[in-house]
C-alpha cells in the first residue's frame, strides 16, 4: 500500500515551508519517528518525521524549493497491508485513530502541532518517477513546466521560455543547470539579450526570499500599519555598571558564563514593566478592552545570518542577573545552530533590541506588534559628562524607545524610561528596590 504523507500544518499559521535538507532517498526504509526533511518554515527550522514505517517510493521538492502546506512530500511504501487491511489502515487515518504516533513524530522532532497523514486518496499504483521516457516523433502539448523557484528566476533573468526546458530533476522538474545549459546552447529560444548576458555576466543576481525574510517584512508592516509609533531617545551614565559587570564577569566566566551588559538591562526593563503595567499590556480593538499581562516575558531581538529572531525569556522578572546571563547564553547558542523552536518565540510582552554591539548610538526601532513597546540599546561610548558642576569622563549608554501611541501617552514612556536609567545609573537598586 502506498501512503502519500503531505507537509503537515506545524502550528502558528503556518502555510509553506522552504526544503533545506533531505534525510533520505527513494528505496530507503525508513520508521515511524524518522527524520525525513528539515524544513524552514517562517519562525524556524524543524526536522518533520515520518508518520509511519515503511519504504520510501517517491520523493517531492527539491532543496531550496517551497512548499505549500498538503503538498505531498514523500510516498511510503507499507509492506503486508494490502486489501481490506488497506481501506481499514485509511478509515483509521481518517478517523484521526493515529494519535499515538503524532505524540512520537512530536517527541522526536520538536514539531509543535499535529501532523496530519493523508485520507483516502493515500494509494496510487506504482510511481514511474526515474522511468525514462521514449522520445516520439509526436510534438508534445504545450504544457506549464514544473521547475524551482531559483531555476523560474534564471530563467526570467536570461529571457528563457521555461516551458521550452526539459526538466531533469525528479518528475521532469525543470531545475537551474537545466536553464544554464539551456542558454549555454544557444538556442533560438534563447534571446540575443540573453547570450549577451551570458557572455558578459548578469547584471544582477536574483534569489528567492527566505521564509524568515517573508515573516520579517510581514511583521514590520503589520506593526507599522496597526501600531502608532512614538519614539523617545535617552542616555544614561552606565560607569557604575560597567565597574560591577567587570567585577563579576572573570567569577562568571569560571561557571562558563559570558556577562554582558544586557542581563543588567533585561533585570532593568522587567522591574520597570511590573511598576508601569501599561508598558506590558496590549490593546483589543475588537473588543473595547486593554489586556495587562501580570507576567513579563522579554523578547530579544537576535540578529542571525538568516535574519531577525525573536526569542522569548519567560518570566524575566523572577530571574536573577546569574539566571538571565544563562538564558542570554542559551539563546545565543540556539540561534547559532539554528534551534530556536516556536516554543522559544511565544507570548512575548515586551521586546528589547541591542544593535549598539554592531555600531549605532541611536534608532527607532520598529514595535513587536502587538505589544505596547520596545527599548533599543545603543553603542556605549565614554564622552565628558558634568558631575558636581566639574566636567569628568564618563560612560553614555544610548536608549531609543519606541511605543504605540494608542496604549501609552507620552508622560508614562518618560516615567517608564526614567525609572530603568535609574536602576542602570545605580544597579544596587536592583537588588534593593
Amino acid at each position: 500500500m502506498r501512503h502519500i504523507f503531505k507537509f503537515p500544518d506545524i502550528g502558528e499559521g503556518l502555510d509553506e515551508g522552504t526544503i533545506l535538507e533531505w534525510y533520505v532517498k527513494k528505496g530507503q526504509s525508513v520508521e515511524a519517528g524518522e527524520s525525513l526533511v528539515k524544513m524552514e518554515t517562517d519562525k524556524v527550522v524543524t526536522d518533520i518525521p515520518s508518520p509511519r514505517d515503511g519504504v520510501i517510493a517517491a520523493r517531492y521538492g527539491s532543496e531550496g524549493e517551497t512548499i505549500n502546506v498538503g503538498d505531498p512530500l514523500v510516498e511510503i511504501e507499507m509492506e503486508g497491508v494490502e486489501g481490506e487491511a488497506a481501506q481499514e489502515e485509511s478509515k483509521k487515518i481518517d478517523e484521526g485513530e493515529a494519535s499515538k504516533m503524532e505524540t512520537v513524530e512530536e517527541e522526536a522532532a520538536g514539531v509543535v502541532g499535529t501532523l496530519e497523514s493523508a485520507g483516502n486518496n493515500a494509494f496510487l499504483p506504482a510511481s514511474d518517477e526515474g522511468v525514462s521516457v521514449a522520445e516520439t516523433n509526436e510534438k508534445p502539448s504545450q504544457k506549464k513546466a514544473i521547475a524551482t523557484p531559483v531555476a523560474r528566476a534564471l530563467a526570467k533573468e536570461l529571457n528563457v521560455d521555461i516551458n521550452e526546458v526539459k526538466g531533469t530533476g525528479p518528475g521532469a522538474r525543470v531545475m537551474k543547470e537545466d536553464i544554464q545549459k539551456y542558454a549555454d546552447s544557444g538556442s533560438t529560444n534563447a534571446s540575443n539579450q540573453g547570450r549577451r548576458m551570458l557572455d558578459e555576466g548578469p547584471r544582477v543576481r536574483i534569489e528567492p526570499m527566505s521564509q524568515m525574510r517573508k515573516t520579517i517584512a510581514k511583521n514590520m508592516l503589520r506593526s507599522k500599519h496597526n501600531a502608532a509609533h512614538m519614539s523617545v531617545f535617552d542616555e544614561v551614565e552606565a560607569s557604575e555598571l560597567i565597574a560591577i559587570r567587570s567585577r563579576f564577569k572573570d567569577k562568571f566566566k569560571a561557571d562558563d558564563i559570558k556577562l554582558s551588559y544586557l542581563p543588567f538591562i533585561i533585570k532593568a526593563t522587567a522591574k520597570a514593566l511590573k511598576k508601569h503595567p501599561v508598558l506590558n499590556s496590549e490593546m483589543d480593538m475588537e473588543n473595547g478592552k486593554m489586556i495587562y499581562k501580570n507576567y513579563v516575558n522579554i523578547g530579544i531581538a537576535v540578529d542571525t545570518d538568516d535574519g531577525l529572531l525573536v526569542p522569548v525569556i519567560q518570566d524575566a522578572d523572577r530571574l536573577s542577573i546569574r539566571e538571565l546571563a544563562v538564558k542570554i547564553n542559551e539563546i545565543a547558542e540556539k540561534a547559532r545552530k539554528r534551534e530556536i523552536s516556536m516554543e522559544d518565540m511565544k507570548d512575548g510582552t515586551f521586546t528589547i533590541t541591542s544593535f549598539g554591539s554592531i555600531g549605532g548610538k541611536f534608532a527607532v526601532p520598529v514595535i513587536n506588534y502587538p505589544q505596547a513597546g520596545i527599548l533599543g540599546i545603543g553603542r556605549m561610548a565614554k564622552q565628558p559628562v558634568v558631575k558636581n558642576d566639574a566636567v569628568v569622563p564618563g560612560n553614555m549608554l544610548p536608549l531609543s524607545m519606541s511605543v504605540d501611541h494608542r496604549i501609552v501617552d507620552g508622560g508614562e514612556v518618560t516615567r517608564f524610561l526614567n525609572q530603568i536609567m535609574e536602576y542602570l545609573g545605580d544597579p544596587i537598586n536592583l537588588i534593593m528596590d
